[in-house]
Formats: C-alpha cells, structure tokens, sequence
C-alpha cells in the first residue's frame, strides 16, 4: 500500500514537472539497504539507534527502525528545490565524524498525505547521511537563519502542471 502510494508520488511529480527545472540526485546510494548508526536521537523517536535506508527510486529512500517497524519516508530535496542548502553546523559535523573525504547524502523527511499534493516535507529538519562513517542525524535547523524552509511544506508548492 506504501509502495503504490509512493509511485502514484512520484508518477504525480513526473506528470506535473518540478518548478526550476532541473533535478540532482544522490547518486552516492548505489546499494538498495544501507545501515547506518543514528548519532543524535531523531526528536519524538529517541529510541531509535540504528536505521536501514532503502531506495525506493531517483526520488524516495525509506528509512527503517532495525529494531521495530517504525519507518519513515524522505526525499532527495534537491528533486523539489534545486538551491536547497544550509551550512552544516559544526557539532553535526563533529558527530558525524564529517571531513573533506566524506561523502554525503542529504534527504528530507515526508508526511504522506492524500491527495498526493497534499504531502508536506520537512525542509528545517532535513536527515544527513555520512556513507563514508555509517552515520546518520537529522539537522535541526534554526528558522531565524533559514525563514525560507518550512517544517511542512506541501508538495503542491513545488509542483506544476507543464
């Protein structure tokens, strides 16, 4: 049920293009299941230690709990908002042990919602991933730096009909 959800998504996101055009992908996940240790709790599900991320396809990557069924589905955010970016802030990059070597993967947590359209992202809290360290966070940003991310930004924002 998940799965014909998130290719009606993706079908939707294809069907109305993504406004400025061009899409870069995390190429870096070339595995389908990644482990990666969970190096500051994901807030509200502090219990989570380890995760699998999974790719779904160019867009999607399910990240799952090892120890339970908890997962969530993120995407890359670069398919929806070509200029998305941050600076790292420096105990991130410490706890994840990020150096000029280190090759990262950047997602965006969704809330799947019906219609499609209607399905937020979290732009303020994106999910870094180090696949050089196995390590993983998800970066809380401070909106007084970046007024421009929302916590739940619908789709349809970003979407339009060609």
């Amino acid at each position: 049920h998940d799965r014909d959800f998130l290719d009606g998504l993706v079908n939707k996101v294809y069907e109305f293009g993504i406004k400025n055009a061009t899409i870069t992908l995390n190429p870096n996940l070339k595995e389908s299941k990644v482990k990666y240790s969970v190096k500051n709790p994901i807030p509200g599900f502090e219990n989570i230690k380890e995760v699998e991320v999974t790719k779904i396809d160019d867009f999607f990557v399910k990240m799952q709990d090892v120890d339970s069924k908890t997962s969530f589905t993120m995407i890359n955010p670069y398919a929806l908002r070509p200029d998305y970016e941050f600076d790292i802030p420096t105990p991130y990059k410490n706890l994840l042990e990020i150096d000029e070597n280190s090759k990262l993967e950047l997602y965006a947590i969704v809330a799947i919602s019906s219609p499609i359209e209607e399905s937020t992202v979290n732009f303020l809290a994106p999910v870094l991933c180090n696949t050089t360290s196995a390590t993983l966070a998800q970066i809380v940003l401070d909106n007084r730096y970046y007024p421009n991310f929302g916590q739940a930004e619908k789709i349809s924002k970003y979407v339009q009909k060609q």
